[in-house]
């Protein structure tokens, strides 16, 4: 058993430590600030919400075959949001990612973001997302200590469960107006149409 006195300076050290790693948190809010894509129609009454991963494959194919196309087909129509859905058992990047991700919109770069992640993907480390936000201009300062403190994490996690009670069991998946609907682009067209003609909004 230890002496008193040497527990007592290893409880001193660790707080020391501690309080040596403590990350400056000011202006940082830990909520998500993300909002809309700009790109789509934020007023829109029809609103397609999808479910995502940063890291995970399917989830850039249907950014590329789905989103894309849809937001410059029908973007004047719907309202795009996305919520966080990091696979953490199976992408080990994924919550570095989301998290890197909600820092940048604390900056209105959310949306770039994610389409540089999406586009650089397979470049996805440790590292690679504060590359990312540096090519995007950030406030570093601002970027490093959001990312290091992990003030976004609980906000992640917030949104991953409310994912989960909606049924999402994988990425990508896309509700519109609260009704899940197959990663399909018709069948995506088609739920924004019959949103438009008035279904009820279920908010997410």
């Amino acid at each position: 058993m230890k002496p008193p006195f040497i527990a007592v300076l290893g409880l001193l050290a660790a707080l020391a430590l501690a309080a040596c790693t403590t990350v400056d948190t000011t202006g940082i809010s830990p909520e998500s600030s993300k909002g809309p894509d700009p790109e789509s129609n934020v007023n829109s009454s029809a609103v397609v919400t999808e479910y995502g991963d940063l890291q995970c494959p399917a989830c850039r194919t249907a950014e590329l075959t789905i989103v894309r196309p849809l937001r410059k087909e029908l973007g004047s129509r719907f309202r795009l949001e996305f919520k966080q859905f990091p696979l953490l058992t199976i992408h080990q990047y994924s919550m570095v990612a989301a998290e890197a991700s909600e820092c940048a919109a604390d900056q209105g770069q959310f949306w770039p973001f994610l389409e540089t992640a999406y586009e650089k993907q397979a470049d996805l480390n440790t590292d690679a997302p504060r590359k990312w936000a540096q090519e995007l201009g950030l406030n570093m300062d601002l970027f490093d200590r959001c990312t290091q403190s992990h003030i976004k994490k609980k906000a992640i996690l917030s949104e991953f469960a409310e994912g989960r009670k909606l049924g999402v069991g994988g990425t990508p998946t896309f509700f519109v107006n609260g009704k899940k609907v197959r990663n399909d682009l018709d069948e995506l067209r088609a739920a924004i149409g019959e949103a438009e003609q008035g279904i009820p909004q279920v908010r997410l």
